[in-house]
């Protein structure tokens, strides 16, 4: 059976390293499944969830803020502005986060803060969903 390797790295260091059968990103035009001998690619990442599939088939969740995702035929890196491991993931903090980002949004004034707080709130959507959907498969 043919792998991909991955690399997942953040600022705080590297977060995961192995070999895949399958990876999932959230990329910035929808998501992308990459699997061994993929074409090569370079793209921004939005934030998300990234899920690989090690070569017994289990599944990894890792959440990410944004980075780059830069695909060869044998290697995959995510290089993420900030990442989790899935189990670091807590969804009572992942909605405090969402509904002060919602807040935040209502009091904003001027185009810099409004487009700073729909990053932060879609950064927290996003880290809600991912704590939510690990919750239902632990």
């Amino acid at each position: 059976m043919a792998t991909i390797r991955v690399d997942i790295v953040s600022a705080e260091g590297e977060i995961h390293s192995g070999e895949a059968r399958m990876v999932f990103a959230p990329a910035r035009m929808g998501e992308v499944g990459i699997a061994p001998r993929h074409a090569p690619l370079l793209t921004a990442l939005k934030p998300g969830e990234v899920r690989v599939e090690d070569t017994e088939g289990k599944e990894h969740f890792f959440y990410i803020t944004g980075g780059m995702l830069e695909i060869q035929p044998h290697l995959v890196t995510v290089l993420a502005d900030t990442a989790l491991r899935g189990d670091q993931l807590d969804e009572a903090a992942a909605l405090q986060a969402q509904q002060e980002a919602e807040e935040a949004l209502k009091g904003v004034s001027g185009e810099t803060d409004l487009a700073r707080a729909q990053q932060e709130l879609a950064e927290a959507r996003a880290r809600y969903r991912a704590a939510q959907k690990l919750k239902g498969q632990r």
